[in-house]
């Protein structure tokens, strides 16, 4: 670890913001585009700087870019860094600016992507040419990895990459992306900066029910539409029972200590402790449970015919060690009728948080906000750190972003008027910076 970290630069400070409004710039968006031209930009800035990469497509116009970085220690395991250059669709009517604009206003960059995750993406950028251009060296060996599809699932970007190419992750022993390093405000002064060490798995699912068709007139006990309803209905108004896992407990229990609160975490009523928190135990409601959502309903093709089937989905979403339990409670939960097959079903991830890796996380954002304070955290969707755990890769999800406290971050991802505050960048610049040095 370094004692004199080199800081970021005034420059790379600047850069930070005229990259990311060029990338949020490409319209990026999953389904609807490809990555490519994107991911030749990033190339370019790469090689401006003297950094060799290597550009992957996985399919025509699927494309991933991944470079290596030298480290002062090459005993020590590589630190894989990356980010996904693909967006959700944006529709331009409801936006207060043209969502692929990339424009600055009021002290913000507005666009698509700005904080999924183009500003991060941004952040790799400019770091990685900031020690271009002085000459320093990270600690260890850092992987960038700029990929395709994450909004997808990763099937043309991480999981392909896993699968097909596993030789660009050699020596890689850990790895940071999106999913936390975010600032939370705690009260008027003091921030939260959850670092994500866990993950929610995910079990999204289709559901069939079989019937017998018939007239729409005449009675019919053996409706497809209907036992499929009944089964929607028990699923959505389904309240699966409190698991507090580990990161849970420790981002609640520090929180508890800074507000100066007493939490009973083993009283039956759990949550009427957490209510001592106020904002910050609803920050954490998505990942006290498991859940599932019926999201999508098919069925019929006319108003006077009892179709034989019907189809819906169910986005569920399960914590470290329930999956389990998520699963035998849909199945208790439907219809004799009705049928469960997966359409995505992806692990759930757990690691410690410990290690030289969380101590120069924890010491990059102390360093910048004295008042920040870090703390585990359970991501509830799903990022690319769900491939590069098939290669044993330890994976924490870290941005380094700080945020006004009046500025509703969790809504702006894939929502309306998505923004990233320009200080906010440049603070990742000198976090980055600083991690990769003391890491």
């Amino acid at each position: 670890m370094s004692a004199t970290p080199v800081p970021a630069s005034e420059e790379a400070q600047r850069e930070v913001v005229d990259l990311c409004a060029e990338l949020i710039r490409f319209d990026t968006s999953n389904p609807t585009s490809d990555e490519r031209a994107c991911a030749d930009w990033v190339v370019a800035r790469l090689n401006e700087a003297g950094i060799a990469s290597e550009l992957v497509e996985s399919a025509p116009g699927r494309a991933n870019v991944v470079a290596r970085i030298p480290g002062t220690d090459p005993s020590r395991g590589a630190l894989l860094v990356h980010g996904h250059l693909d967006v959700v669709p944006a529709d331009p009517a409801e936006w207060q600016v043209p969502p692929f604009s990339g424009e600055i206003r009021d002290g913000y960059l507005w666009g698509r992507g700005a904080i999924d995750m183009k500003d991060t993406v941004a952040v790799m950028l400019a770091t990685a040419r900031h020690f271009a251009r002085t000459g320093t060296r990270p600690a260890r060996e850092i992987v960038l990895a700029f990929l395709a599809d994450e909004e997808a699932g990763g099937r043309y970007g991480a999981h392909w990459l896993v699968e097909h190419r596993p030789d660009l992750f050699e020596g890689v022993t850990e790895a940071i992306g999106e999913g936390g390093g975010f600032s939370y405000a705690l009260d008027d002064t003091r921030r939260l900066y959850p670092i994500e060490n866990a993950q929610r798995g995910m079990a999204w699912m289709e559901l069939t029910a079989t019937g017998r068709a018939g007239h729409g007139s005449s009675p019919n006990d053996e409706n497809a539409v209907t036992d499929l309803a009944e089964s929607l209905t028990r699923i959505g108004r389904h309240t699966f029972p409190v698991r507090l896992i580990e990161p849970v407990r420790a981002l609640l229990a520090e929180a508890a200590r800074l507000k100066g609160v007493d939490i009973d975490f083993d009283a039956p009523d759990l949550d009427a402790e957490l209510a001592k928190l106020g904002h910050v135990a609803d920050f954490t409601q998505v990942v006290l449970r498991n859940s599932a959502n019926p999201t999508m309903f098919s069925a019929g093709y006319q108003t006077n015919v009892v179709p034989g089937k019907a189809t819906a989905r169910v986005d569920g979403r399960f914590l470290p060690g329930h999956e389990q339990e998520l699963i035998d409670t849909i199945d208790a939960l439907l219809l004799p009728s009705v049928s469960r097959q997966w359409v995505n079903h992806d692990i759930a991830m757990e690691t410690t948080f410990d290690g030289p890796l969380v101590d120069a996380m924890c010491a990059a954002v102390r360093a910048e906000d004295p008042d920040g304070h870090p703390v585990p955290y359970c991501n509830p969707g799903g990022t690319d750190a769900k491939a590069f755990t098939k290669l044993d890769i330890r994976c924490f999800g870290f941005k380094g972003l700080k945020l006004p406290h009046d500025l509703d971050y969790g809504r702006l991802f894939h929502g309306v008027d998505e923004r990233v505050p320009l200080e906010g960048l440049r603070f990742g610049v000198r976090v980055m910076a600083r991690l990769w040095q003391e890491c």
